[in-house]
């Protein structure tokens, strides 16, 4: 079982959640990488409009194959309203639900969503990062704070996201001829690490491999192709993610 640190309760107001957001700001650690990446999680979420039911995936990949080596999922209820800014109080509690799950101990996690590119420097993969104790960084398709000059069309090429005059993402061009992605690190992991950890995880798709299986995965649980117990009996099926 993959182990975390229970840092606060999740009981909170969405008053409460922003004063907390702005103590656990003092916690991240943005500094470069401390250990070697030889495996990374893909966390996501899905959900239906309007409904409090969420699903809550993990995929597990091996570097630098990006070989998928675990899955896991869960069905919860989210006990946060749908607050902007403080998403991670709503997606966290699934999201640690499904990472209780994995038999392995992920050296890294990259999370469809914001690390310190956010107004109060904590998105979900800082605080989900502080949580688990592992280099986390947010990988997401938009911006949710600060300005960027468009990046050159080559894979690799990036440009700084800038917010109130500091330096907190990237807008990162993984593939030529899409639009950027916007890294932006989030505990144990500096810029510079979350975009090179980034490429690495990167083939085909605009998408890295690890956010765009855990997407593909928590929709196919939501529609019901696949369940959580099949998940939970059974390895990876390759057709649904070709």
């Amino acid at each position: 079982m993959a182990h975390f640190q229970n840092l606060h309760s999740w009981a909170l107001s969405p008053r409460e959640a922003v004063e907390l957001q702005r103590s656990l700001r003092g916690k991240v650690r943005i500094e470069p990488l401390g250990r070697e990446i030889g495996t990374i999680a893909g966390a996501d979420i899905s959900f239906d409009k309007f409904s409090s039911t969420v699903y809550a995936g993990i995929v597990v990949l091996r570097l630098p194959s990006l070989e998928v080596i675990e899955e896991v999922g869960v069905r919860s209820e989210a006990q946060f309203p749908y607050v902007p800014g403080l998403l991670s109080f709503r997606e966290t509690p699934p999201l640690l639900e499904a990472w209780a799950k994995l038999k392995c101990e992920p050296d890294a996690v990259m999370l469809d969503g914001q690390g310190i590119a956010h107004p109060r420097r904590v998105g979900i993969a800082s605080h989900f990062g502080l949580i688990v104790d592992r280099p986390a960084l947010g990988c997401a398709k938009s911006v949710l704070v600060g300005r960027y000059v468009e990046p050159e069309r080559e894979p690799g090429s990036w440009t700084p996201l800038v917010h109130q005059g500091e330096t907190v993402g990237a807008a990162l061009r993984t593939k030529a001829g899409v639009q950027p992605v916007f890294v932006s690190p989030g505990h144990l992991i500096d810029l510079q690490g979350a975009i090179a950890l980034t490429l690495r995880c990167c083939k085909a798709s605009r998408v890295p491999e690890p956010t765009r299986l855990a997407h593909l995965l928590v929709n196919a649980v939501r529609r019901g192709e696949r369940t959580i117990d099949e998940l939970d009996r059974t390895p990876r099926q390759d057709s649904l993610f070709d």
